[in-house]
């Protein structure tokens, strides 16, 4: 397909934002984003609340991306949803709605892999932010899944390390909610972490073969050490809060980046490129720019609001499945879990 102004209209509704996003081929024309405040209450995401508050947002979230890029549904050329991962009622949402418009206007339907979203995020056309060439090694840090993956093309990508129970972004928040910090945590651990001594508390690092990541022994460890400090002085968390924090963060990113220098040491790949909520965090964006003069590595840092959930980065996918003709039928379903 001839890539000459392709209208991408864009939905990403996988966990607890509605966003919308409009491009005009790979440039981000609009990417409208609603949060939902109300699952800070509950400590975590609710998932029966998230998809009530999806169907809420939905029309006027989109309705608003389509007036701030300055176009009309009908000069749209094909919608892109998140098909999954993600909560199973808010990914019904978008997918609906995707569905509807798509048949009403009789153009192209996209569904699209949330986590292929956060790796060709970099493939967004964005001032001062270079694109990676092919192959390179794209590591995907959020709050359900932590990856290492080969990208050899946009669409050829195979999984050569994961979590084999926690994600780094609950290993974030649940160390968070050990130290009383509110949800979500792993932005304030970060915050905290800029005061303090990363080397205050050594934290032992899981012993996992090959590029497998694991963080519940680590999340363990934090709660053990939590529990024996305060007993013998219960305002230890207060009068360390800096130093606890930096040491955490410390110890996580350590982990990360053994598994980064050992994936380019079997791959001989020395492009890196960060994806997902996590990659928002400075400690883990300062180390790997660190980590491109040391070891010689190329680093694909996102820009920040392409980092948490947003619908720009399932239109770039949208858009480059379109030139490859990759398109959906209305049949296609939603899954909670998605084969990558």
């Amino acid at each position: 397909m001839n890539s000459k102004n392709i209208y991408t209209l864009a939905i990403e509704s996988s966990c607890d934002d509605t966003s919308a996003a409009v491009l005009l081929n790979d440039k981000v024309l609009s990417n409208v984003v609603a949060r939902q405040e109300i699952h800070e209450q509950y400590g975590g995401v609710v998932p029966e609340l998230a998809s009530r508050a999806h169907q809420q947002n939905i029309v006027p979230v989109v309705d608003v991306a389509l007036k701030k890029a300055g176009i009309t549904k009908n000069d749209l050329s094909c919608i892109a949803f998140t098909q999954g991962p993600g909560l199973m009622g808010s990914l019904l949402v978008g997918g609906s709605f995707a569905k509807s418009l798509s048949m009403a206007l009789d153009i192209p339907l996209i569904a699209v892999n949330h986590m292929k979203g956060h790796i060709l995020a970099h493939f967004i056309d964005e001032e001062g932010y270079s694109k990676p060439t092919f192959p390179f090694l794209a590591m995907t840090i959020s709050g359900g899944h932590t990856q290492i993956i080969q990208v050899d093309s946009f669409f050829e990508m195979k999984i050569i390390g994961e979590t084999t129970d926690d994600a780094v972004g609950e290993a974030f928040d649940k160390s968070a909610k050990i130290l009383g910090l509110p949800y979500p945590g792993g932005p304030l651990i970060d915050k905290y972490a800029k005061d303090g001594n990363p080397k205050a508390f050594p934290f032992t690092k899981p012993k996992v073969d090959g590029l497998n990541f694991s963080f519940s022994g680590l999340k363990t460890q934090i709660l053990y050490f939590i529990q024996k400090q305060t007993q013998t002085n219960p305002n230890f968390i207060e009068e360390n809060l800096a130093d606890i924090c930096a040491s955490i963060q410390h110890t996580i990113i350590n982990i990360l980046m053994d598994k980064l220098k050992l994936a380019v040491k079997e791959t001989g790949i020395k492009q890196i490129a960060i994806g997902g909520g996590v990659s928002a965090n400075s400690g883990i964006r300062n180390t790997l720019k660190e980590a491109e003069k040391k070891y010689g590595w190329q680093t694909y840092i996102p820009k920040f609001e392409y980092t948490t959930d947003n619908a720009a980065m399932i239109g770039i996918v949208g858009y480059h499945s379109l030139l490859e003709n990759k398109t959906s039928n209305t049949d296609v379903v939603s899954k909670a879990r998605i084969e990558f």
